[in-house]
């Protein structure tokens, strides 16, 4: 496999106590309700998605023998693991609140993904592969743009979705290594690929369309004009800063490595390095919304 030459760092796997007090208010996002249950939607996915993930992976590399790829396979299913149990926790929370309806619709995720475990290997490590292309473009999306996104938002919420975004840029680079280790260099290992890119980031947009419909449907929303017009415009905003990193990850040339880490992740995990304890609680309410770690002059670097 030829990979561009970097200094190599397994990922690490950071047990965050991530908590979602019985109070916290589904729509955290003050006055964009669309755009919340959009998030809660994606949440739902995670505990379906991110253990078939895993299992993909681990039988992937039941057949490599690269000792680097095995760390870096166990780094990414422990930190996938750790994520989807967190984002259970805040999924039966939002059940409990507001929204049993969603347990219809975990229903059907389950039944889809116990369907596509029985597919080829191959087809289950594209559409991983493919899936995690897409994490590049939402990460550097809601990184980037966090002000716009987030400002005034429960903290708690948001430190946990970013927390979510910094460890997918980190094992970024995983899934695609282990795909190419094992079905990369011939064209049809390629297109496969390329098909799972749109598989596994469709797929997961399906679903989560499924429950931000339900929630939106609770609220009384989604008969509203106004609430499906401003819901299309979150739609758009997603397609304008996700599709081409989608794009990107199609063409027959792509290697994760060459998309860039945004500043803000890059200082999150310095930050965490040095400050590894406690839930690092970011401050909606900071203009920059910079990372929850001391700043610059205090002995770490800062965005």
């Amino acid at each position: 496999m030829n990979r561009p030459t970097e200094t190599h760092v397994v990922p690490l796997v950071r047990r965050i106590p991530f908590e979602f007090p019985e109070d916290l208010d589904p729509v955290w996002i003050p006055d964009e309700p669309e755009w919340a249950a959009m998030l809660n939607g994606a949440s739902l996915t995670m505990p379906y998605l991110e253990p078939f993930l895993i299992r993909s992976l681990r039988e992937a590399l039941e057949g490599c023998t690269d000792p680097q790829l095995q760390a870096d396979g166990q780094a990414f299913m422990s930190q996938e693991g750790q994520h989807f149990r967190a984002h259970r926790r805040f999924n039966d929370l939002l059940k409990r609140q507001r929204y049993p309806a969603l347990a219809e619709v975990e229903a059907q995720m389950a039944l889809s993904y116990e369907r596509l475990a029985r597919r080829s290997l191959r087809c289950r490590m594209a559409y991983t592969a493919g899936f995690e292309s897409m994490t590049m473009g939402v990460t550097r999306w809601l990184v980037e743009d966090r002000v716009r996104l987030f400002r005034n938002a429960d903290p708690r919420v948001v430190s946990f979705v970013l927390w979510h975004m910094v460890e997918e840029t980190e094992h970024k680079r995983v899934a695609f290594d282990v795909y190419q280790a094992c079905f990369g260099g011939t064209i049809s290992g390629y297109l496969a690929r390329m098909l799972g890119v749109f598989h596994g980031s469709l797929d997961v947009m399906r679903f989560s369309m499924r429950g931000y419909r339900v929630m939106l449907r609770t609220d009384g929303r989604w008969g509203s004009l106004r609430s499906r017009l401003r819901l299309a415009g979150w739609l758009g905003r997603f397609v304008v800063n996700v599709g081409p990193a989608l794009l990107r990850a199609a063409m027959p040339g792509h290697d994760p490595r060459h998309e860039r880490d945004p500043e803000w992740v890059v200082a999150w995990l310095r930050g965490y390095a040095q400050h590894p304890d406690g839930v690092p609680l970011v401050d909606t309410r900071h203009p920059e919304i910079p990372v929850p770690f001391p700043t610059r002059a205090e002995g770490v670097c800062s965005s």
